[in-house]
């Protein structure tokens, strides 16, 4: 019977270290995502300001180019995560989390291009969505426990509240574009660089 018990208690501590294993493991970042998603931002923030100066189109032009490749983008990561995942065993905490957390952010950012379109100012609009990248950002590197983006968090913030007391549409695109770079395209690429440094490791 004590053997039993032993044998119990050290398969129970074998678990343990899988499990905290797999969610390390588990919560490596590759950054490609926030990359991606950062310079495509920051591209049509600057756009739209270089736009402001030589009056090309109109304001809105290169955001609603943006907005047909985000829903496409979107509709193949939704079909692509229906295939590759839909067979998928294990379903970890950190992938539930961050599966709601995706849900959660997306509402809310439909909400707020919405709210844009049927009345809120878009100097006003921006600010929030700001807003929005600062909380989703410190979430995610509070649970990946990344310094870079939870720094990035904080200072993403900052902007949110400046934009809130700008004048111009281009002074909340500046600083849009600067939100952006802070709080998505320097800690990827941070979270890129890292991920690439530990798979070279696990080769060799």
């Amino acid at each position: 019977m004590a053997d039993e018990q032993k044998l119990t208690e050290q398969e129970s501590l074998q678990l343990i270290r899988q499990m905290i294993h797999l969610a390390k493991k588990e919560q490596k970042d590759d950054g490609e995502g926030w990359i991606l998603w950062g310079w495509m931002l920051f591209l049509v923030s600057v756009l739209t300001v270089i736009n402001i100066h030589f009056d090309w189109v109109e304001n809105y032009f290169f955001w609603n180019i943006f907005g047909w490749i985000s829903l496409l983008l979107l509709l193949y990561q939704v079909i692509a995560k229906f295939f590759f995942t839909r067979n998928e065993k294990v379903k970890t905490y950190t992938k539930d989390l961050f599966s709601k957390l995706n849900t959660g952010f997306f509402i809310c950012l439909i909400f707020i291009i919405i709210a844009i379109n049927v009345g809120i100012q878009p100097k006003i609009g921006f600010a929030l969505l700001i807003n929005l990248y600062a909380f989703w950002i410190l979430i995610y590197g509070s649970a990946l426990d990344f310094r870079p983006s939870v720094i990035g968090a904080y200072i993403t913030w900052s902007l949110g509240f400046i934009a809130l007391f700008t004048k111009t549409f281009e002074q909340v695109m500046l600083l849009h574009a600067a939100a952006v770079l802070v709080g998505y395209i320097i800690p990827g690429h941070i979270a890129n660089h890292e991920f690439k440094k530990l798979r070279y490791k696990e080769k060799n």
